[in-house]
């Protein structure tokens, strides 16, 4: 065997930082969300004071960021390393100098879920001043509201749409090649154009945390483990159908309950 030459010694380093990295904001987020799993998440709305509400409603969104990084950093950790890889390889062909960037490329692939759990958490704050949303259990109650997030789920998983979006998520080595940018900022700026896709796979599923219920543990780990099978299983296209499917009957199921 030959040994290993000093541009692989280089790339491996890279893959052991960034796999640091990506380690460490997973335990950090994983901590909060138990933690917050843990507090009385009953939304505190009761209080006229507003610096009451904007607190509540901090609290809020950093439970919701929180449990989506925790959530979706997994299925990113493979185009994080390829980046970090390419990066290199440019970087010993005289096209690039410095270090991968790859903090600003996660910052800009957790901004679109930032965005996302601004809106979640929006949608949160309104139904829980309904009746047809537990605040103390985080979960829709009504029954009606359960079964159409379920279809609604259900028909975007065998969506034009939904294929399109994973199938860039299931080929990073393409998707670098056509988005590339040097750079911090071009690196920014490939994070969000991959969070744009990674949304437009995931959000439906997301959604479902309404359903069984947002600090649910076990229902995070199964969407978890729905969206990482469709997104890293070698027949992806195929489990996407599945789990659309699946879906699909369990929102019968619950129409008809």
């Amino acid at each position: 065997m030959r040994p290993a030459s000093g541009l692989e010694h280089i790339l491996w380093r890279d893959r052991q930082l960034a796999l640091l990295f990506l380690a460490m904001l997973w335990v950090f987020a994983s901590v909060y969300l138990l933690n917050s799993a843990a507090m009385d998440t009953s939304m505190p709305g009761m209080s006229r004071e507003p610096a009451s509400h904007l607190v509540a409603a901090g609290m809020l969104v950093g439970m919701w960021w929180a449990m989506m990084v925790a959530m979706m950093v997994p299925g990113a950790a493979p185009i994080v390393l390829l980046f970090c890889a390419v990066h290199r390889r440019a970087e010993a062909g005289g096209t690039l100098q410095g270090p991968p960037p790859v903090a600003a490329f996660v910052l800009g692939y957790l901004a679109i879920w930032f965005a996302f759990s601004l809106a979640a958490s929006a949608v949160q704050w309104v139904l829980s001043g309904s009746t047809i949303f537990s605040a103390d259990r985080m979960v829709v109650e009504a029954k009606w509201l359960a079964a159409a997030l379920l279809l609604v789920a259900g028909a975007y998983q065998i969506s034009p749409m939904k294929q399109a979006c994973l199938a860039h998520c299931r080929a990073p080595a393409s998707f670098l090649a056509a988005h590339w940018r040097a750079g911090a900022l071009g690196a920014f700026r490939l994070g969000i154009v991959h969070g744009t896709y990674c949304l437009g796979c995931c959000w439906a599923l997301m959604l479902l945390l309404f359903v069984g219920g947002v600090m649910n543990i076990g229902w995070i780990v199964l969407l978890t483990t729905l969206a990482l099978g469709e997104r890293l299983a070698p027949r992806g296209g195929i489990v996407r159908q599945i789990i659309g499917a699946g879906l699909v009957v369990g929102a019968l199921g619950v129409a008809l309950a």
